[in-house]
């Protein structure tokens, strides 16, 4: 079992504060797993675990525990001792109704001192309720697939020989999911459960939370979302191509459809940012999967559209490393991502390879017109530096092996 020693560094700061620990994030991205480790590294400073409470609400043993009022009398009949603090972890908590009840009645509970973890798939567990009852005492804690270098760590416990170029090519195909390392990568193994996790996520994460009904045109709504990866689009877009097809859709059917989506970490939206202007644009928006196995299992052409799938892995590391992330407009020219935390600023450019002049001037050129300091990045597979003008040219495995 990989550790995941930056989620934990990030969660142990807050471990008997008092604030709820949620963890969210697209389903099997390893949520379940992460209270797992917290659960050692409490036995590791002496917790006894006696003092831990863990329930599972996908396992039919708690069935009856997804009513609020049931959970609370469930938990107080485990503790014992209002001496000791006792450790909460609440597993896809969204499967009880109105749990925001419980969980705030815990915190505040005057004769026992709980510390309070909870797990979610859905972004719906952050507002409407939650925010009433938890306004400021909550953390989030988003919890992703694999990055590449977990990937590379838990590939070489199978085969130390493998190289860097090797492992990353396994990872353009397989994903982060975590579960696959469990498949040992076996291609057919991967491609059927990364398939019906894709399938799980519709029925569960969306279209049951949603009340959706037309789940074929979901799934079309979805797809021509991952076949644009990476592109400027909008919900009009996507109209004009129904219509092409003789199908009617309205943009508001469009973009509730989308956000459902979103809301169930399945794809991540990025708004464009006028650098010249310092304004948000408002129209014309990019987006990016959660994991791009899912988009070769269900669409099959990872390596066919190999930028696209570089910049997806590129996002997603950035937001790992804690950024918030932009496009980039300058006049007609578009930067891949300006990627801010509090007042560091990094340009990034990210390209499949540097192999034509078109291609190095195009991707350096851009990164040239923003008149400022910050530093600027332009990623490739190529293996030799082409840093030019203060911009770096750095090979895109080893910028996210670093």
């Amino acid at each position: 079992m990989l550790k995941r020693d930056e989620y934990i560094k990030k969660i142990v700061p807050f471990i008997d504060k008092d604030v709820i620990k949620v963890l969210t994030g697209i389903r099997r991205s390893g949520k379940s797993v992460m209270l797992k480790l917290l659960m050692e590294e409490l036995k590791n400073r002496g917790i006894n675990e006696n003092q831990f409470i863990y329930i599972n609400f996908e396992n039919l043993k708690y069935r009856n525990l997804k009513n609020y009022e049931r959970l609370y009398d469930f938990i107080l009949n485990k503790v014992d001792d209002k001496y000791k603090s006792y450790y909460i972890f609440l597993d896809e908590i969204q499967e009880v109704e109105e749990w925001e009840r419980c969980v705030n009645s815990l915190r505040v509970d005057e004769d026992f001192n709980f510390d309070i973890y909870i797990t979610g798939s859905n972004a719906k567990l952050l507002s409407g309720e939650l925010s009433t009852y938890l306004a400021g005492r909550y953390i989030e804690f988003v919890v992703y697939p694999f990055s590449f270098k977990e990937f590379f760590e838990i590939m070489k416990e199978k085969n130390k020989e493998i190289d860097l170029k090797e492992a990353f090519q396994d990872y353009v195909k397989f994903g982060g999911m975590p579960f696959l390392h469990n498949l040992d990568y076996n291609f057919e193994a991967s491609m059927q459960y990364l398939q019906d996790l894709y399938a799980s996520i519709i029925l569960k994460d969306i279209t049951k939370r949603n009340n959706i009904r037309d789940t074929d045109l979901l799934e079309r709504i979805i797809n021509y979302v991952i076949m644009n990866i990476g592109n400027i689009f909008s919900a009009t877009s996507i109209s004009k191509f129904f219509k092409s097809e003789n199908r009617k859709v309205a943009t508001e059917t469009i973009l509730n459809y989308i956000k459902a989506c979103e809301e169930a970490f399945l794809v991540y939206r990025v708004a464009r940012n006028d650098l010249l202007g310092k304004k948000i644009l408002n129209v014309n928006e990019k987006y990016y999967i959660a994991d791009h196995g899912i988009r070769e299992a269900i669409m099959e052409n990872n390596q066919k559209n190999i930028n696209q799938v570089l910049e997806n892995i590129v996002y997603f590391e950035m937001l790992r490393r804690g950024y918030n992330i932009k496009i980039g407009k300058i006049d007609n020219l578009e930067v891949d991502f300006v990627c801010k935390k509090n007042d560091e600023t990094i340009y990034i450019q990210v390209s499949y390879l540097l192999a034509s002049e078109d291609t190095k001037e195009r991707e350096f050129s851009v990164l040239e017109n923003i008149k400022d300091n910050h530093p600027k990045y332009v990623l490739s597979m190529d293996e030799f530096d082409m840093s030019r003008n203060g911009i770096k040219h750095v090979n895109l495995i080893e910028f996210l092996i670093k």
